[in-house]
C-alpha cells in the first residue's frame, strides 16, 4: 500500500501540473523495505532472535511472506517491552501495542514464542523472568483485573467503572484466562530453562491467590464478590444484572464474566477458559511437586483440575444438530449452551494450539468442523478472505488471529497454504497483522499496532519452518 500511495500522489501531482523534485522519486519504496524501527529505537534486541529471523527468512522464497515475517515476529521486543529492575529483581512491563497498558493475557502470549531462544540468550531469559515477577505483582494487586499500568499513579480512562479501580489497574474485567496465562508462562519458562528462581515468596502468594479466586468463582454458594458496571452504549461491555452476569447453576465450572476479547459472556461458564484452567492447575501441581515441595497444595490443584474437567465433560460436551457431540462455547449449568467461537486465545479453535487437545482428537475435530462451517454465526466468508470473527469487532470483520490459529491447528498442507495466502493478501500493505479487517475490504481494519497478532504470526512461520519446512517454499 505504501508504494501505491507514493505512486498515486505522483499521478495526482502530475495531473495537476506540479513538477515533483528528483528527491521525491528516489523515496519511492523499492521491493519490501523493513518496517521495523531503526536499531537505536528498538526497545530490546536479542542476537538469538536476529539470527533466527535471518535463517528463517532466507528459507522463504516468497519475498512478501519473508518481509511479513521479519516485520511481525520481533514486534513485541522492538516496540512494547520496558525492561529494568525492581526491588533487586528483573522487572518487565509489556504493553499490548496501541493501548498503553499491559494485559496479563497479551503480555504472556507476546513473549511466548521467544521462550526457546532463552536457552542461548541470557538477556532474553532475564526479560521473561522479569515479566513473571511483574505478573505476580499484578495478581497480588488485584486478581480480578485484566490490565495494568506500570505507573501506579496514572488514572485509567475507565475510572468511572465500578467498583472503583485500584491505583495501577487499567481495567477490571474478570477473565479466567488472564490468570491461566500467568501460570502458563511461569511453567513454560521453568520447563524451557530449568530456572525456578522466579518462584519466590511473591510468586507463591500469587499462585495461591489464583487458585483461591478460581474456587470463589465456582460460586458453589451462589455468591461472588465480583461485579462490574460501566457507563457505555456498547451492550457487550459489561455483564447484565448490575454487573453480576446471568444466572448459573453451580456445577463445578469456574464463572468468567468476560471473554478473552474483553466482551461480556452470555453464559458465564466459558468453556475454552475452563479447559485452559484445567491445564493450568495441572501445571501448578507439577511445579509444587518438583520445585516447591508442597505435595498437599499440588494434590489440591490436581483435584480441582479433575473436578472442572469432569464438569466440562458433563455440561459442555453437547450434541449439535449437524455435528454430533462437540464443545459448546458457553454454558450455564442449567442445560443451556451457546454454539459459536471467538477469534482469540483461548478459543475452541485454539485448544489444539494450547495443547489441551491433539489435532486428531475426535471431539476436537468435530468441534473444528463446526467452527469452520456456515453453522458458526461468527465464521465469515467475504471477497477478501474467510475466517473467524468476534462480536468484539462487529458482524463484518475477520480476525487475522483466527486465520493464524486455523493454520496452527491444521494437519493439512492445502489448508495451511490457504491461510498463508489470506494473511499475505489482507495486511493492507502495512506489513503487519491487525486486530480485524472487513471481509470485503482489508484496508478497513482495526488496530494498526497489535503486537500479539504480529508475534503470533511469527510463531506460525517458525512452527512451519521447524515442522513442515518444504511448505514455506510453496507459497
Amino acid at each position: 500500500m505504501f508504494r501505491r500511495q507514493f505512486l498515486e500522489l505522483a499521478a495526482t501531482s502530475t495531473a495537476a501540473g506540479i513538477l515533483l523534485p528528483k528527491a521525491f522519486w528516489l523515496q519511492i519504496p523499492k521491493g519490501y523495505p523493513s518496517m521495523r524501527p531503526p536499531l537505536e529505537a528498538r526497545k530490546f534486541t536479542s542476537k538469538a532472535l536476529e539470527d533466527q529471523i535471518r535463517e528463517i527468512k532466507a528459507s522463504i522464497p516468497d519475498e512478501e511472506l519473508g518481509w511479513l515475517f521479519e516485520n511481525c515476529y520481533p514486534n513485541t521486543l522492538d516496540t512494547t517491552v520496558d525492561y529494568g529492575e525492581l526491588d533487586g529483581k528483573p522487572d518487565t512491563f509489556v504493553i499490548t501495542g496501541d493501548i498503553d497498558a499491559m494485559w496479563l493475557r497479551d503480555s504472556c502470549a507476546q513473549v511466548w514464542p521467544y521462550l526457546p531462544l532463552t536457552r542461548q540468550d541470557d538477556s532474553l531469559r532475564q526479560l521473561i523472568k522479569g515479566l513473571i515477577h511483574r505478573q505476580a505483582r499484578c495478581v497480588l494487586l488485584d486478581p480480578y483485573a485484566n490490565a495494568f499500568y506500570k505507573d501506579g499513579s496514572r488514572k485509567s480512562e475507565w475510572e468511572g467503572d465500578r467498583p472503583q479501580l485500584l491505583p495501577g489497574v487499567h481495567e477490571r474485567k474478570w477473565e479466567v484466562d488472564s490468570l491461566c496465562y500467568v501460570i502458563r508462562l511461569a511453567h513454560g519458562y521453568w520447563k524451557t530453562t530449568g530456572d525456578s528462581s522466579a518462584f519466590d515468596g511473591d510468586w507463591d502468594a500469587a499462585m495461591r491467590l489464583i487458585v483461591e479466586t478460581f474456587r470463589t468463582e465456582q460460586r458453589k454458594d451462589g455468591q461472588s464478590p465480583y461485579y462490574f458496571t460501566r457507563e457505555t452504549t456498547w451492550m457487550i461491555d459489561a455483564p447484565p444484572f448490575n454487573g453480576k452476569g446471568r444466572p448459573i447453576r453451580p456445577v463445578g465450572l469456574v464463572a468468567s464474566m468476560f471473554r478473552p476479547s474483553d466482551d461480556a459472556t452470555v453464559f458465564p461458564f466459558l468453556i475454552p477458559s475452563n479447559l485452559f484452567a484445567v491445564q493450568s492447575l495441572r501445571q501448578l501441581a507439577e511445579i509444587y511437586i518438583a520445585v516447591k515441595k508442597d505435595p498437599a497444595f499440588a494434590a489440591s490443584c490436581r483435584s480441582f483440575a479433575d473436578e472442572v474437567e469432569q464438569a466440562v465433560r458433563q455440561y459442555a460436551l453437547v450434541k449439535h444438530l449437524n455435528f454430533g457431540r462437540i464443545y459448546a462455547y458457553e454454558v450455564d449449568g442449567y442445560g443451556n449452551a451457546l454454539f459459536q467461537d471467538d477469534a482469540n486465545v483461548p478459543s475452541l479453535m485454539s485448544l489444539a494450539y494450547l495443547g489441551v487437545h491433539q489435532p486428531n482428537d475426535p471431539v476436537y475435530k468435530r468441534t473444528r468442523r463446526f467452527l469452520l462451517s456456515a453453522h458458526n454465526p461468527y465464521y465469515l466468508r467475504g471477497k477478501a478472505a474467510e475466517g473467524q470473527a468476534s462480536p468484539h469487532s462487529g458482524l463484518r470483520r475477520i480476525w487475522p488471529m483466527g486465520i493464524i490459529l486455523r493454520a496452527m491447528t491444521s494437519t493439512v498442507d492445502e489448508e495451511i497454504l490457504h491461510c498463508l495466502q489470506m494473511l499475505k493478501s489482507t495486511h493492507a500493505g502495512t506489513g503487519f497483522m491487525h486486530e480485524a479487517f472487513d471481509m470485503d475490504n482489508p484496508e478497513d481494519f482495526t488496530r494498526k499496532w497489535f503486537a500479539w497478532a504480529n508475534t503470533l504470526f511469527g510463531e506460525l512461520i517458525v512452527k512451519l519452518y521447524e515442522e513442515r519446512p518444504g511448505l514455506l517454499g510453496k507459497v
